[in-house]
């Protein structure tokens, strides 16, 4: 059996335990389903492959912000953070977004300047993401700021497979949800009201 990077098996124990119905279950219940999915990550199947395994294979390693907030997620799902309220959502979508926006038309090669060049030497890459971390902090947007701080930091201790800044950063999940999410936040809110 081939076990499955420490990444893939956490990705896809967070996002199933994001989808399971269990926000009614007493928090020590919920905590049992959690471990049970990483359990479930770990199931071989025929191939040799863990089902964490199959799930990299077809979407690669997320993004470290990506695990921030997923894990963010779980932990007020779990019961031990509260809630991010709308109001702080939107730097998030605002700033995953235009990084995506910034990156992913020129990768596919609309345009003449390659953004994700400036991944592979990131000084000024890593500068724009500090002044970025910083507007959070003066947002105070925690969440945002440990997004940002803690894939600088993988990407400084190079525990992904990647030297690619921009990996440690952005993938293309973590772009559509921050690009479909303020849509749906829009079409939600009462007739009449202004964003948060």
């Amino acid at each position: 059996m081939i076990i499955a990077s420490w990444q893939a098996v956490l990705t896809f124990a967070l996002v199933l335990f994001l989808l399971l119905p269990v926000g009614r279950l007493p928090v020590g219940y919920r905590l049992a389903v959690l471990l049970g999915a990483v359990l479930v990550a770990l199931v071989p199947l025929s191939t040799g492959l863990t089902l964490a395994g199959l799930l990299r294979g077809l979407t690669d390693d997320l993004a470290i912000s990506s695990l921030v907030w997923l894990s963010a997620a779980a932990a007020v799902k779990l019961g031990y953070l509260p809630a991010l309220p709308i109001s702080a959502r939107w730097p998030l979508w605002l700033c995953f977004a235009v990084l995506g926006l910034l990156l992913y038309p020129a990768a596919l090669g609309l345009g003449m300047v390659d953004t994700y060049r400036w991944g592979y030497s990131p000084r000024g890459l890593i500068i724009a993401v500090g002044a970025l971390t910083l507007l959070l902090v003066l947002l105070r947007n925690v969440l945002g700021m440990l997004m940002l701080v803690l894939a600088t930091l993988a990407f400084l201790l190079d525990i992904k497979p990647s030297d690619n800044y921009w990996d440690y950063l952005l993938d293309p999940f973590i772009v559509i949800y921050c690009l479909v999410a303020p849509l749906v936040a829009l079409a939600r809110r009462p007739r009449g009201t202004q964003p948060a």
